[in-house]
């Protein structure tokens, strides 16, 4: 074997892991909110949950990718340790789908059906028709499906490039020897963890392994024991992925690593006892391509069997393994994991988001209601819920910023666009409630009242700021642009009340009715109200932008109002009759 072949092999091993991780993210991708939506949907049920596990692998090809969103998913909070075992015991079978694709490049035969099975004629053919949809389509969907085209025979180059350059090791004795090293179970078992730990892809790890039993020193039992470690060398991206979360979410990596040790040390036991007694003719018979997909499928089924009723035990054990010691943990939606899947990502932030909004809203309804009753006000909870909202914003804009870096869909683009823009406006919101609360506390200490008539102009603003908030909250909760579009009107009707509510205050003080004290009062109050309704305008421009693909909300808001359409003078009269000051 010269230089040259060494080269090969690693330019086929690059090619290999590099159309790998193109498919597997297209492939994601593609999936879009379905693939969270399918791990959401899950019971109690540990067979539902291998089920799942087992589909979503075979979709992304990556048992790695599915434990590590699933990972995720348990450190959020949205599935439990419980339901997350059944899908890593699906996710190792789903994973062997892999091997069986590559399985396809050992076929022989010389007829055309049988050639035209093998991944050398087909994959060309393929690569020429992602590249066409890669590069001529405008749409994200078909975008995706050249690019698991295109990734799927990079794979398979990297395969058929691999095979070529380690054929001249059939004729070298000491590579023939070092496998037959690794006929003893330890070792093998040691070759194959340490190998994929360092590629963290039992996918790849096996397909390097096809690869080299193109050479046809590799027996079955030098495979069986690599192939055991492989799965347990996989174990190794989970764990990586499990610093920083929560317990669960480690209790999750701990049963990933727990059922592939105990799968492999039963597997191996029950072989080689077997084999002790029996023994087995074929354990020197060398072994190809779709003889390795078979052992990797035999053991991922076999360990799923056995161990698919002792899910209970499993979380026995990672529960006693990884104590409770009280922590809880704040934002655990925005796992840093989910960047790499930025649709789920997406999914997680939009959750938080409304989470924000509907505190940021509640806040300053709270402070309003404290204008207009004489019950004690929990000025507490109020600041606490403002804090809060700024906590969201600093946790969100962060997060959204790493977010924003990542590949994603047009979608998904939009909507982070829409998050980025509605945060700074719930949290501005939010202030607004302070201020209302201050103005409470000043009327209550002074001992401070306002007349009849100012009692009355504030009720009428009150009642369309009220009505304005809700009309944001639904039509962004909703992602509703039809709603949205009543919520700028109103705030014109708003900002004419306040200017009315002023006028009538002068006049007021010329009549000595009200007092410069009061005033002070009334023009924070006012202030409030009034910037609150434009940051409402923000908001529910946002929304209708992200249905435009154009965001520009303050551009959009002038736009929108100058251009004085029919649809918005009819919504501004009807608003304009129900909140007017006589």
């Amino acid at each position: 074997m010269s230089i040259f072949n060494v080269f090969s092999l690693m330019g086929g091993l690059a090619l290999f892991l590099y159309g790998m991780d193109v498919m597997g993210k297209s492939l994601e991708k593609q999936a879009g909110s379905k693939l969270s939506g399918i791990l959401a949907k899950l019971t109690s049920n540990t067979f539902k949950g291998f089920l799942l596990g087992l589909g979503v692998t075979s979709i992304v090809q990556s048992s790695s990718a599915t434990t590590v969103m699933v990972v995720g998913f348990v450190n959020s909070g949205i599935m439990t340790l419980k339901q997350a075992i059944g899908i890593i015991m699906g996710a190792n079978v789903g994973t062997t789908v892999t091997a069986w694709i590559l399985s396809l490049s050992g076929i022989d035969g010389t007829s055309f059906f049988v050639q035209l099975l093998k991944p050398s004629s087909f994959a060309p053919l393929l690569a020429f028709i992602g590249i066409i949809l890669y590069m001529s389509s405008k749409k994200d969907k078909n975008k995706n499906i050249g690019a698991i085209l295109l990734g799927f025979c990079i794979l398979m180059t990297g395969m058929e490039t691999m095979s070529s350059a380690v054929k001249p090791l059939a004729n070298m004795s000491w590579f023939s020897d070092l496998f037959i090293s690794f006929s003893n179970p330890v070792i093998g078992v040691l070759v194959g963890a340490g190998v994929t730990a360092v590629i963290q892809s039992s996918s790849a790890s096996v397909g390097i392994l096809q690869a080299l039993s193109s050479t046809g020193v590799i027996t079955v039992g030098s495979a069986l024991p690599i192939i055991l470690g492989q799965n347990i060398g996989t174990c190794v991206t989970a764990i990586l992925s499990s610093f920083g979360t929560n317990k669960n979410a480690k209790r999750t990596a701990a049963v990933h690593l727990y059922f592939n040790i105990i799968g492999a040390t039963i597997f191996l036991i029950g072989f080689y006892g077997l084999n002790a007694l029996i023994h087995f003719s074929f354990i020197e018979n060398t072994i190809g391509h779709s003889g390795i997909a078979i052992i990797h499928t035999l053991f991922n089924v076999t360990t799923t069997i056995i161990m698919l009723p002792l899910a209970g035990f499993l979380e026995k054990m990672a529960m006693a393994t990884i104590k409770d010691d009280g922590e809880d943990e704040e934002f655990q939606l925005l796992d840093q994991r989910f960047l790499q899947t930025p649709t789920v990502a997406v999914e997680r932030s939009t959750v938080l988001v409304n989470d924000m909004a509907k505190i940021s809203f509640d806040g300053f309804i709270k402070s309003i209601n404290s204008l207009s009753t004489t019950d004690e006000i929990d000025a507490e909870e109020i600041t606490r819920m403002e804090k809060s909202v700024d906590k969201y914003e600093d946790k969100l804009g962060s997060y959204l910023v790493q977010l924003s870096q990542q590949d994603m869909t047009t979608e998904d683009s939009h909507q982070i666009s829409k998050i980025l823009h509605v945060i700074n406006d719930l949290e501005r919101i939010s202030d607004y409630s302070i201020n209302i609360l201050d103005a409470f506390n000043e009327i209550k200490n002074k001992k401070i009242s306002f007349s009849k008539e100012a009692q009355k102009e504030i009720k009428i603003l009150e009642s369309a700021t009220l009505v304005m908030l809700e009309h944001t909250y639904n039509a962004f909760i909703k992602d509703d642009s039809n709603l949205a579009q009543c919520v700028q009107p109103l705030q014109q009707v708003i900002e004419e009340l306040v200017s009315d509510i002023k006028n009538n205050h002068i006049n007021r003080l010329r009549n000595k009715v009200c007092t410069i004290e009061l005033g002070f009062v009334l023009s924070d109050i006012l202030n409030a109200y009034e910037r609150v309704s434009a940051h409402c305008t923000n908001i529910a421009i946002a929304v209708i932008e992200s249905h435009n693909n154009d965001f520009a909300p303050h551009a959009s808001a002038r736009n929108y109002r100058n251009n004085e359409t029919a649809l918005y003078n009819e919504i501004y009269q009807k608003y304009k009759k129900s909140y007017k000051i006589i």
